[in-house]
């Protein structure tokens, strides 16, 4: 999802070293220790669960310890976009991205990297270009980008919402930079680019969409276009290792479960892996209470993760970030609902005590 000016700013701030003390650590994961570990409930069913993760984490020890207690896979959540890295054209400034790759290899946490090309959140510098200058940089950012890290990280978005039926293009794909340059041939070049510079990573592309009955309109172009472009993709030769659904929930959304779980099934037949990457529930249009809302978008945890994990081929569940404090919607005030009330998204609160939903999350996970 587009994540605007607030992480930007949390990033700027957190620019100095990071730095615990042992015993300030020792202390907050004492005080977590009474919280199980979903990652380790995961675990027990061969799972992986994990968060979204940026430079605000690094810089708050209780939000690190809750992170480093709860998941057992990162994914970056901002730090090596195209936009991030290369805020103007030339070389890529990889010093927050370095600093987290490090921090989840010094807790021994694997890391997606998220996310190599998607024609939303590029610079401005890039659409005003000359295809064949396009084309260049799509390139070379996927070869010094993977290349870095190559052997480091767990696997890599290569490919980010490639599709987007509203905008009318052939075969439902998302306008954009990339996609005016290259056509739809952008997405098997970028996922080629990607295995040649790390032959032994995972690749994926992830999509938001599929998910739901009506997001945008009817659900079957997204649905149906996926499908196809995984199915091209292997065609071409490419191999595919896995597909993320993002799973972002807003009110507005309708959710199928067994027309979800079906789709699932879909994807899987493909022989590739699946994965929920960015789990969250916007309550703030929810009517009632706080409790209330707590209660319904625990009630929408516990429906998305029950669906999924009835399809073998899901081996990860991931939200977007834990805390609410850390969410993207934070940002986003244009999409609090018509009370303007701040969300309540996340399996912890801004306090990072648990909330109905990690509780929801707890009984899915351990579900059997």
């Amino acid at each position: 999802m587009t994540v605007r000016t607030r992480r930007q700013a949390l990033a700027l701030m957190a620019s100095a070293a990071f730095y615990v003390p042992g015993a300030a650590m020792a202390r907050e994961q004492a005080d977590l220790a009474v919280v199980p570990s979903l990652g380790e409930i995961a675990a027990k069913r061969g799972l992986l669960f994990g968060t979204a993760i940026d430079m605000d984490t690094l810089a708050n020890a209780e939000q690190s310890a809750l992170y480093v207690h709860h998941a057992r896979i990162f994914t970056a959540d901002n730090v090596m976009k195209f936009g991030s890295l290369r805020p103007a054209e030339g070389p890529a400034n990889f010093e927050h991205a370095d600093r987290l790759v490090n921090f989840a290899a010094r807790h021994q946490i694997p890391l997606r990297g998220h996310n190599l090309i998607w024609n939303d959140w590029v610079p401005d510098w890039v659409s005003k270009l000359s295809s064949a200058r396009i084309a260049y940089w799509h390139d070379r950012h996927i070869d010094e980008v993977v290349g870095r890290y190559a052997g480091r990280l767990h696997s890599w978005d290569v490919i980010n919402e490639p599709l987007f039926p509203m905008h009318r293009n052939p075969g439902g794909f998302r306008s954009g930079p990339w996609y005016s340059a290259m056509g739809k041939d952008h997405v098997i070049r970028a996922l080629k680019r990607a295995r040649a510079a790390d032959p032994t990573g995972k690749i994926f592309i992830n999509e938001a969409g599929p998910e739901w009955e009506n997001p945008w309109g009817p659900a079957a172009p997204y649905r149906e276009g996926l499908l196809r472009l995984v199915d091209d993709v292997l065609n071409a030769g490419v191999k595919l290792d896995g597909v993320g659904l993002e799973c972002h929930w807003f009110p507005q959304f309708t959710f199928n479960a067994d027309r979800f779980t079906a789709y699932l099934n879909a994807l899987a037949g493909r022989g590739v892996t699946l994965y929920i990457t960015e789990l969250d529930v916007n309550d703030g249009a929810l009517p009632g209470t706080e409790a209330e809302r707590d209660a319904e978008v625990a009630r929408r945890y516990a429906q998305i993760v029950t669906a999924a994990l009835k399809v073998p081929k899901v081996e990860g569940i991931i939200t977007w970030q834990l805390s609410d404090n850390a969410s993207w919607l934070m940002g986003e005030p244009t999409l609090w609902g018509p009370n303007a009330r701040r969300p309540r998204p996340l399996p912890f609160d801004h306090t990072f005590r648990p909330k109905p939903s990690y509780h929801a999350l707890v009984k899915a996970l351990a579900a059997l």
